[in-house]
């Protein structure tokens, strides 16, 4: 069961030892935002960027590359856990250094060795395993064993920091992508990742926070099989993979979504413009409110506006209306992701921290490869995307309340 704040015993630090520390938690947050960044090849968005001049190079069917990409997703998301028990038995620091590298060699491999369509679903399968699934683990496991107390501020502004980088490496990637061709560009990202991240996760990153940062850490924690024994586990667990399942359909049908309201395609590129600014305005958010509330309270009241977005959805006509509905699903958005982030230290404790997000991110990673599916037959049968955005509110809405609801015993110590 997770222990009291008083059962950490209280480390007194000089002023200069604790503000080096916290200097040291803000680089290893850093590093943390670029390893995620560093899970572009293996991520939807990176793919997107090259699908388009891929098909064309290899003749390819899209049928047959939605499918290589739905099973290299779901097949690589089972990376997760092996990938969380590495990190908690080898550390942060080589673990890391070994999947970036081993990255950039498949993406170099798929920059030049593509051609046909075996050899491309095993490179695409590796990069899902190795990007989406065991680096975005080693990220977040990352910012959780070395922030303390302060996770929840540390993510908020790790989740900026991933939206900064993510934009920056969009434009680059895709300004090779358009100019050079999609191999030039992956063999560039390829580059990037052995020469440039790898490099710096080896020097800087940190395994674990060094005595006089962690007065305020209790380093226990539940095991895996504990963890998932708890309400807690699934409750946050389901909320969030539940988001990235309605995430991940509005994300791929979104402009078809407007467009069934009556919202033309300049006002679809204006509304995803104003809900990715909002986020980040949800992130500083949350990450400010979770040194107030408790993480249930914030993922509840997260929930409420997400369900509220959801049922309001199919009720749009006006500007006015959209732009409202924009402001509610990029607060709760950003929130929920920051939470994502948060919880599982926080709750769970250091011991299996590797473990327990590895088994979170696969619940993700299945959702959000099932989100743009359910998506697509509700629209094959009822010729509308509003059925299943009714459907899923009242659901959003349930687990918001449970989550709402639920009493935790966090393993992050009190001041003293």
């Amino acid at each position: 069961m997770p222990v009291s704040s008083s059962t950490a015993a209280p480390t007194a630090n000089t002023p200069g030892q604790s503000g080096a520390g916290e200097r040291i938690a803000w680089i290893q947050v850093t590093l943390a935002a670029v390893l995620m960044v560093a899970t572009l090849p293996g991520r939807t968005q990176g793919l997107g960027l090259l699908t388009e001049p891929l098909l064309r190079d290899l003749q390819l069917d899209r049928v047959v590359y939605a499918g290589i990409n739905l099973w290299a997703t779901l097949l690589g998301s089972a990376f997760c856990l092996p990938a969380g028990w590495l990190l908690d038995r080898f550390g942060l620091r080589w673990t890391s250094t070994a999947l970036v590298l081993l990255l950039g060699a498949v993406v170099w491999a798929m920059s030049g060795q593509a051609g046909t369509v075996a050899v491309l679903f095993l490179l695409v399968l590796l990069t899902r395993a190795l990007g989406q699934s065991a680096l975005s683990v080693a990220s977040i496991t990352a910012v959780g064993k070395n922030t303390g107390r302060r996770v929840g501020m540390a993510m908020g502004v790790y989740s900026v920091l991933l939206s900064v980088l993510f934009a920056a490496a969009f434009v680059v990637v895709g300004g090779v992508v358009s100019s050079r061709g999609w191999r030039a560009a992956w063999a560039g990202v390829a580059l990037a990742l052995i020469l440039g991240v790898a490099p710096l996760v080896a020097l800087f990153l940190r395994n674990s926070p060094k005595p006089a940062d962690a007065a305020s850490v209790n380093t226990g924690g539940l095991s895996l099989l504990e963890a998932l024994r708890t309400p807690a586990f699934w409750i946050f667990g389901g909320a969030i993979a539940l988001f990235g399942l309605v995430s991940s359909g509005l994300g791929l049908f979104n402009e078809a979504v407007l467009a069934e309201r009556g919202f033309d395609q300049k006002t679809y590129h204006a509304f995803l413009a104003v809900t990715t600014l909002v986020a980040l305005i949800g992130q500083f958010l949350c990450g400010w409110c979770s040194q107030r509330w408790p993480m249930q309270r914030l993922l509840g009241a997260a929930m409420f506006l997400y369900a509220a977005g959801l049922g309001a959805l199919p009720w749009l006509h006006t500007l006015p209306q959209l732009w409202t509905f924009a402001a509610i699903f990029g607060i709760s958005g950003g929130m929920i992701t920051v939470i994502f982030f948060a919880v599982w230290s926080h709750v769970f404790g250091h011991a299996q921290l590797g473990r327990i997000q590895g088994a979170a991110q696969m619940l993700t990673v299945f959702a959000s490869a099932a989100g743009p599916l359910c998506f697509a037959k509700c629209h094959e049968r009822f010729d509308s995307y509003s059925p299943l955005l009714l459907t899923l509110a009242p659901l959003v809405l349930i687990i918001g309340l449970v989550a709402w609801r639920m009493r935790l015993r966090p393993f992050i110590a009190e001041p003293a």
